[in-house]
């Protein structure tokens, strides 16, 4: 079984994409039965009580230049809808944002965000967006809105790849899902191929593709770490294929880890 923590960094990942597996061949675009209830699954998958953890966004960018961000999440739990919020606060000519991903059972995501406009300035107004709206950076990070909510698992258009030759990441045998995008933007994403630990139930890597079939991101689950008798995320990351530029999200536990 997962902890409470685990689960919920499941939501976290992404696209929710993940680390050195080959390009894959364009799919046919059909779902199949399998895969459908798969990503329904997924969907659903929370934690059963509130959570906040404080840690850090390090950026890599495209030439070479290192961040380091301060971020705090916070999990509200609720019966049928959930949250997950990201909060950044100004600092070392990073400006203060906020980030809150509603999930609903049977619905599609929502998606709040703000940003200041300078570093000592007070956050602007809060934008909601929705679907591929949220194909944005979240504070100059390689996460989007979008992989932060696993928005991919909400395209109609979901199936099991059982031709796919790698099932095995990280020593864990994994189903392959396929989720394609019926609305791709210019510059989002058509399809994101995903590892689904068949034990766990939980994304261990993902790739996303973007127009042209080629590969955009990569997104990689990191190491764990034992807090208070439990497994928790250490840290997760992303990768843009094109800038080869790089954002690892950490978690800083307050518990003294065992």
């Amino acid at each position: 079984m997962m902890s409470a923590g685990q689960t919920s960094f499941c939501w976290l990942a992404l696209l929710l994409g993940i680390h050195l597996a080959p390009a894959a061949t364009k799919p046919a675009p059909t779902s199949n039965e399998e895969g459908q209830k798969l990503a329904a699954e997924l969907r659903l998958m929370r934690p059963t009580e509130d959570l906040e953890v404080k840690g850090f966004l390090k950026i890599r960018d495209s030439s070479g230049k290192r961040t380091k961000v301060p971020i705090n999440y916070r999990f509200i739990s609720g019966d049928r809808s959930w949250q997950s919020i990201y909060e950044i606060e100004a600092g070392d000519h990073v400006p203060a944002g906020k980030l809150a991903v509603a999930h609903t059972d049977g619905g599609p995501n929502r998606y709040w965000h703000s940003r200041a406009n300078g570093t000592s300035g007070s956050a602007a107004e809060t934008v909601a967006l929705a679907g591929d709206e949220a194909m944005v950076p979240f504070v100059n990070s390689d996460f989007w809105l979008a992989d932060l909510g696993l928005e991919f698992l909400h395209w109609p258009e979901q199936r099991i790849v059982h031709e796919a030759k790698i099932k095995m990441r990280k020593s864990r045998p994994c189903n392959v899902l396929e989720s394609i995008n019926p609305r791709p933007n210019a510059a989002g994403y058509t399809r994101v191929r995903s590892w689904i630990d068949t034990k766990t139930g939980g994304v261990i890597l993902a790739e996303a593709y973007g127009p042209d079939n080629k590969l955009m991101k990569e997104f990689e689950v990191g190491g764990l770490t034992k807090v208070s008798g439990r497994w928790e995320l250490k840290d997760m990351e992303m990768r843009t294929a094109k800038t080869d530029s790089k954002t690892v999200l950490e978690f800083k536990y307050e518990q003294n880890a065992e």
